[in-house]
C-alpha cells in the first residue's frame, strides 16, 4: 500500500466511517475475483417449473460459498447428448453434467468422465440401489440425481364414464372414446427428432408386454415379447387418439390443458404438471400393459473428465449428498427419487397421492438399456429405432423389421 494511500486508510479509521463503503467495495471485488466459477449443464434446467426451482437450488450452494459458483445451463432435451459429446470430445465442456443413463454408459468408456472414489466414498452416504448402475469395473462414475419410473397418468375428467384402463385392449377403447373436439386420448413420440424420446416410450411398452432388447448374453431383439410391444405400438400409432409428429413439449403442454387425456411418463413429469396447473385434478395407475415392468430413468450427475476445477466439482456434489439438500432436491423433482433414501412426508402423500403410484413402481422398474450390451445401446438403439419407423410409417410386419435389427445388431456387435 502506497504511504499516500496508508494515510487516507488511517484517516479513514480516525473518522470512523469515512472509508468504509471503500473497504466494502474493495473487499467485495476481491472476493469476487477469488471465486472458481464451475459450470452445471442439465435437460432440467430448461423445464418448465423445475428449471427455474433448480436453479434456485443450485443458488442456495452458491451463498453457502466463497470460494465457488456454480453456474447453471439448460439445453433442450433432443440435443442435450449431441451437444456434450460434441464439446467433450473437443477437450471442452461443462463442469458438471446431469447425463441420462444412455449417455452415461457411452461416455464411461469414452474416457470422458471422472471417476468419485478419490473424492465420493459409497460407506459414507446411503445410496439407494439404482445407484450400482452408475459403476464400472468396481469404479463410481457418477451418482443419481434423479431416479425416475413410469406409471399411467390420467386426467379423469376426460375419460368417458371415468372408465379408467386397466389393460391394453382397455387403454385402446378409452381412448378413442376421449379423442374429439381438439383432445386426444393418448401421446406419445414417434420422431427420429425426438429419437432418445421415443425409446424411453418404446421401451415401456416393450418392458410391459414382457420383452427384452437383451437377455444378459445374446441380443433377443426379435424375440416374440419385443415384437408384442412394437405391434401395440403400432396400434396406438394407427388408432387415430394420438396427435402424430407431436414433440413432448408440445403433448406434455396439452395435458396440463386438458387437451390430452393419457400419457404413461416418468414422476419428473408429473411434478411438472402439479407446479404448471396447480389445479389439474390429474391422477395415476400402473401402467396399462401385460406385465407392471416399466422403464428406469436414472440421470447420473457426473464430472467431465475435462475439467480444470476437479476439487470445485467435488465439493457441489458432496454437498448435494448433505441430507437436507437431498430432501430439498427430491421435493422439487416431483415425484422423483435421488441418490440416498429420502421419505416422502404424510403431507406430501396427502396432497399429491400420486407421488405413491411413482414410488410402488420402483420394484418394477428397468433401465432403458440393452442387458448384456449396455455400453452399446446407443448403437443398438438407432438400428432399434430406424426399424420401428419402418413399421410405424412403411407398413414394414413388426417381426420382419424386428428380424431385420437382431441381424443388423449383431453385425454391429462384431465390429
Amino acid at each position: 500500500m502506497s504511504q499516500g494511500l496508508r494515510r487516507k486508510f488511517l484517516a479513514g479509521i480516525a473518522a470512523g466511517v469515512a472509508l468504509a463503503p471503500w473497504l466494502i467495495a474493495s473487499d467485495a471485488r476481491a472476493q469476487a475475483a477469488a471465486k472458481t466459477t464451475i459450470t452445471f449443464a442439465g435437460v432440467t434446467f430448461s423445464e418448465a417449473g423445475r428449471g427455474d426451482k433448480l436453479r434456485a437450488w443450485v443458488d442456495k450452494f452458491n451463498k453457502s460459498q466463497d470460494k465457488i459458483e456454480v453456474q447453471s445451463v439448460g439445453l433442450p432435451f433432443a440435443t442435450f447428448a449431441n451437444t456434450m459429446f460434441t464439446q467433450m470430445g473437443g477437450g471442452g465442456g461443462p463442469d458438471l453434467i446431469r447425463f441420462d443413463t444412455i449417455d452415461f454408459y457411452a461416455a464411461v468408456p469414452a474416457g470422458r468422465l471422472l471417476p468419485f472414489d478419490d473424492y465420493i466414498k459409497d460407506a459414507d452416504y446411503k445410496f439407494s440401489a439404482p445407484n450400482d448402475y452408475l459403476k464400472s469395473n468396481g469404479k463410481r462414475y457418477g451418482m443419481a440425481f434423479e431416479i425416475s419410473n413410469y406409471v399411467m397418468m390420467y386426467n379423469p375428467a376426460l375419460l368417458k364414464d371415468g372408465k379408467v384402463p386397466a389393460t391394453f385392449d382397455e387403454l385402446l377403447a378409452v381412448t378413442k372414446a376421449a379423442t374429439g373436439n381438439g383432445i386426444f386420448g393418448y401421446a406419445y413420440r414417434a420422431t427420429m427428432a425426438e429419437r432418445n424420446g421415443f425409446w424411453q416410450d418404446l421401451c415401456n411398452f416393450v418392458f410391459g408386454f414382457g420383452g427384452r432388447w437383451g437377455d444378459g448374453t445374446n441380443l433377443t431383439l426379435n424375440s416374440p415379447k419385443v415384437v408384442e410391444g412394437i405391434a401395440a405400438y403400432k396400434r396406438m400409432y394407427e388408432s387415430g387418439a394420438i396427435p402424430k409428429g407431436a414433440d413432448a413439449a408440445t403433448y406434455r403442454r396439452m395435458f396440463w390443458e386438458s387437451k390430452v387425456a393419457i400419457e404413461v411418463d416418468n414422476g419428473g413429469v408429473a411434478g411438472i404438471f402439479n407446479q404448471q396447473a396447480p389445479n389439474l385434478a390429474f391422477m395415476a395407475a400402473p401402467s396399462p400393459f401385460p406385465t407392471r415392468a416399466q422403464g428406469l430413468i436414472l440421470a447420473p450427475l457426473t464430472v467431465n473428465a475435462n475439467t480444470k476445477n476437479k476439487d470445485a466439482a467435488f465439493t457441489f456434489i458432496k454437498w448435494a449428498l448433505q441430507p437436507d439438500n437431498q430432501k430439498e432436491l427430491q421435493d422439487l423433482l416431483g415425484a422423483s427419487s435421488v441418490a440416498t433414501a429420502v421419505p416422502r412426508s404424510a403431507e406430501d402423500l396427502a396432497k399429491k397421492p400420486w407421488l405413491k403410484v411413482y414410488d410402488d413402481q420402483t420394484a418394477n422398474a428397468v433401465p432403458q438399456l440393452v442387458q448384456g450390451f449396455e455400453v452399446r445401446t446407443p448403437e443398438l438403439q438407432q438400428i432399434i429405432i430406424e426399424q420401428v419407423l419402418k413399421v410405424l410409417q412403411g407398413g414394414m410386419d413388426p417381426q420382419k423389421a424386428m428380424d431385420e435389427a437382431q441381424e443388423l445388431g449383431l453385425a454391429k456387435m462384431k465390429k
